[in-house]
């Protein structure tokens, strides 16, 4: 029996790298040999991530100064964006493969970084080696990579709503495209903040960021990659009263002559090779199944949907995931997967949890 592989995790007391944990202590061919810290060093994995206690039994949390990049085979990092940077060109450089979940290495244009995330690339020969790990798109480009970045979660939902309007040209691409998006609490983190403790979240729903949200940078990369030419999309994000899932909406105008039907194939043609997309139309007469985040919690698959308003000539694309799932761990692991020649949905078949 072969050998399993050696992860690191930079980061791993955050509630995306408690994802990450909890995903990888079921998948039978990874072992976790060192998780980072700064405030939890020296101490349990269980002591951030209670629900962890009889996993990773061995294993403590240690700071970054103390780790050993070459004594793993990949390394995840879960590193505040900016972070971790110069971490992962070192292990990039020394040949060990990475899946970034921080925005470091997401977007191709460095010019992009010093406005949406505050600082220089310290790196940006590499912006280009990196994969965008978004499985129905560059899934095949994900084998055998050497550097995976993680979407982020409401870039992943905005872009299942959108990518089959533009791959199928059936909207308007100069008027563009409107995302609104949903999103859960657990996405601001673990950090307690003004507006995320509980007495402020609950039953409250608020936009931020709607001056030009920063994964909408990413939703423009991929969708240009798709159709080879710039697209306008806006992306406006509201806080709303759940703990985990994303949903977007994404609103564009249908070219002329254009309706329901033709809508019908976009989608059944773009996601007709996904294991985990449900795609469900929504029309007067067709049964009422909207997309929705309560099917798909805790699991990677995405609720896909779409509407057509004939009156308006206009169109909504839908997509529901789990922000610490599809949108962080569950893809992490997935680009892991295909990475290293595992099965891509090793230990990552568990079906949604409901209610």
């Amino acid at each position: 029996m072969a050998r399993a592989v050696r992860a690191g995790i930079l980061g791993a007391s955050g509630m995306t790298g408690g994802e990450l944990l909890r995903i990888l202590a079921s998948h039978p061919g990874v072992e976790v040999e060192w998780a980072t810290s700064r405030e939890y060093a020296g101490k349990p994995v269980h002591t951030a991530h209670p629900h962890l206690r009889g996993f990773y039994t061995g294993l403590k949390y240690t700071s970054i100064d103390k780790i050993d990049i070459g004594e793993v085979d990949v390394v995840f990092n879960a590193l505040p964006h900016g972070v971790g940077a110069s971490i992962v060109a070192e292990a990039y450089e020394n040949g060990v493969r990475v899946v970034d979940l921080s925005a470091d290495y997401r977007l191709r244009d460095q010019s992009l970084y010093p406005k949406l995330y505050g600082f220089k690339h310290p790196r940006p020969d590499l912006l280009e080696e990196a994969i965008y790990a978004l499985p129905e798109i560059y899934g095949e480009k994900l084998r055998g990579a050497r550097l995976a970045a993680v979407p982020g979660c409401n870039a992943t939902a905005a872009i299942l709503a959108a990518a089959p309007l533009v791959a199928s040209k059936i909207i308007d691409m100069d008027v563009g495209i409107i995302v609104d998006v949903k999103a859960a609490s657990s996405e601001a983190g673990s950090k307690p903040s003004r507006h995320s403790i509980h007495p402020l979240r609950e039953g409250s729903a608020r936009p931020y960021t709607p001056w030009g949200h920063r994964h909408a940078a990413e939703a423009v990369q991929v969708l240009r990659d798709l159709v080879g030419r710039g697209i306008r999309l806006s992306l406006v994000p509201h806080a709303v009263s759940m703990t985990r899932g994303v949903l977007a909406s994404a609103h564009a105008l249908l070219r002329d002559n254009i309706g329901f039907s033709e809508a019908v194939r976009a989608y059944a043609s773009f996601y007709k090779d996904s294991q985990i997309v449900r795609v469900k139309p929504m029309a007067p007469g067709l049964p009422v199944d909207p997309p929705d985040v309560k099917n798909v919690i805790g699991s990677m698959f995405a609720e896909v949907g779409f509407a057509v308003e004939e009156e308006s000539g206009r169109i909504t694309g839908f997509a529901a995931i789990d922000n610490l799932v599809r949108g962080a761990a569950g893809q992490a692991v997935y680009a892991m997967n295909a990475m290293l020649g595992f099965d891509e949905w090793e230990g990552l078949r568990s079906p949604p949890l409901r209610p």
